[in-house]
């Protein structure tokens, strides 16, 4: 089913190839600051204009180009034209997972919901929109130490609302990746639409403090959950585990879900260690170590297809190999609707059954290091649970598990098989000794 996507006649398109065209007036913007604007630039930007005549941003879109093309820039035009990226990639974003809906022969549910209401602390907003405005006036190329730093107080502000978290943990990324990379004007190459893609979404947050983003309520489902694989996102301080899974609940049809978990971390925290982090979650991790399935009891679900997370209101139940509910029930699965502020080509990640690995381009870049995983064992794999991914105009399949003849006998490998520790014993004993070791300091300390 996957073949035709990834054949060499499958090109993106000359639409999404336009629309991309046009978002880049916005990150080349933002690349050289839009205290500077040539003649290049301002063109770029007067086609952006053109492309949104006639739509709901059409006027908003055509004052912010002309006053920064004259070089005003004030910050509702920088949200004008970050609202315009982000509606380009979106557009992008349907094209392309209706493509991939196409060729899997997927039905995906319709998207439900009003925006809620504006977060109550939007008074700690001010700093955030401050800070983003510097950086589009001043450019990623001229961004330095002293700007970088200056985004502290504006994180500081939003981590100490619950509402403004997404915010602040955005905004803490971006300038913990200009840190890194300051002076960025001797930086080769600059990540351009990355971070350009975390700007315009910090900017839409920091206005209102993501009233999209708490749009419905969701329902509440009780059922059993199939896992099909574990997706885990690390940085060097935090960690999030992301279940992909198949939810069968009465009276609604078999649908895909995700299910995530998270944790803050130190950047010495590594490897198979990271799970210990996860220990309040005990009924997901049994679950996942032994490949059974999980009756949920009243658990909340958003329309995005997002269980909320709650350990309590779970059981594992009987076991259930991931390969065999992929043939059974992946292709009929219904999928999710996607929220708006989530829709961007990078966001897609569909569970997949690939029982031909060589038709697939296969990624093994993203394989974690806390599970037996490895690109040795995916080369040598019959069978994959993977994520189709779009990565900057090519479909790749991202592994999750694998299933592998050894000594004659099929072996099923997965991310999250170490969930409750590797089974060797040694990368068991070592796998917690940083954890433990900080705990032991960290209440040291606290008792003095």
């Amino acid at each position: 089913m996957l073949a035709t996507l990834f054949s060499a006649d499958a090109a993106p398109g000359a639409e999404i190839d336009a629309a991309l065209e046009a978002a880049g007036a916005v990150d080349e913007g933002l690349l050289h600051g839009f205290a500077r604007i040539d003649d290049d630039r301002a063109a770029a930007l007067a086609a952006l204009a053109a492309a949104f005549a006639g739509s709901p941003l059409g006027d908003a879109v055509a004052e912010a180009v002309e006053k920064i093309s004259a070089g005003s820039v004030a910050d509702d035009h920088l949200f004008a034209l970050a609202a315009a990226r982000i509606a380009l990639f979106g557009a992008v974003h349907d094209a392309l997972l209706a493509r991939a809906d196409a060729e899997l022969g997927r039905q995906r549910a319709e998207w439900h919901g009003e925006p809620g209401p504006a977060a109550a602390a939007t008074h700690l907003l001010g700093g955030a929109r401050s800070w983003l405005r510097e950086l589009a006036i001043t450019g990623w190329r001229g961004v330095d130490h002293d700007l970088v730093a200056a985004a502290g107080q504006a994180i500081e502000a939003a981590l100490g609302d619950p509402e403004l978290r997404r915010l602040a943990v955005l905004l803490d990324g971006l300038a913990a990746e200009l840190r890194a990379g300051s002076p960025i004007a001797t930086m080769a190459p600059v990540p351009v639409r990355r971070w350009a893609d975390l700007w315009s979404r910090a900017l839409l947050l920091a206005r209102d403090g993501g009233r999209a983003q708490r749009a419905a309520q969701g329902e509440t489902v009780t059922g059993r959950l199939l896992v099909l694989g574990v997706d885990v996102h690390e940085h060097p301080t935090a960690v999030q585990v992301q279940v992909h899974g198949v939810l069968e609940a009465a009276g609604a049809p078999v649908r895909l879900v995700r299910a995530s978990v998270s944790a803050a971390k130190v950047d010495t925290i590594v490897g198979p260690a990271v799970w210990r982090l996860l220990a309040g979650h005990p009924m997901l991790l049994t679950a996942l170590a032994e490949h059974r399935a999980l009756d949920l009891s009243d658990m909340p679900l958003l329309p995005g297809g997002d269980l909320i997370w709650r350990d309590t209101q779970a059981r594992p139940g009987d076991p259930a190999d991931p390969f065999t509910t992929a043939r059974v029930h992946l292709g009929g699965a219904l999928a999710p609707a996607t929220p708006p502020l989530e829709r961007h080509p990078a966001r897609i990640a569909e569970p997949v059954f690939v029982e031909d690995l060589s038709a697939v381009t296969v990624d093994t870049t993203r394989l974690p290091a806390c599970g037996p995983l490895t690109p040795a064992a995916v080369k040598a794999a019959s069978a994959c649970i993977g994520l189709l991914r779009w990565d900057d105009g090519t479909w790749t399949v991202q592994p999750l598990g694998v299933l592998a003849t050894v000594k004659k006998k099929p072996v099923g490998l997965h991310t999250a098989d170490w969930a409750l520790g590797p089974t060797d014993p040694k990368l068991a004993k070592s796998a917690g000794e940083a954890v433990e070791v900080l705990r032991e300091r960290a209440g040291r300390l606290l008792r003095k």
